[in-house]
């Protein structure tokens, strides 16, 4: 694999250059990339939490309220 280095402007203008489907396709990576990040992040923090072993029912639904209200 051959690796260049460009600026983000220089790269921003390439992307400009491109076919609608290519730009798509640009865009289509850059949401993946984007959620791996936020996915990585996520299955660390709970990684970071110590587990809970005794948790009820109405804990559980507590918890799915307080993570719905979170915004994303």
């Amino acid at each position: 694999m051959i690796s260049v280095s460009i600026t983000l402007e220089q790269l921003i203008t390439a992307i400009h250059k491109l076919q609608p489907e290519e730009r798509t396709q640009v865009a289509k990576a850059l949401i993946q990339a984007g959620l791996s990040s936020e996915l990585t992040a996520l299955i660390q923090k709970l990684y970071s939490v110590p587990p809970v072993d005794d948790m009820s029912d109405k804990g559980i639904m507590a918890e799915i309220r307080t993570v719905r209200r979170q915004p994303r």
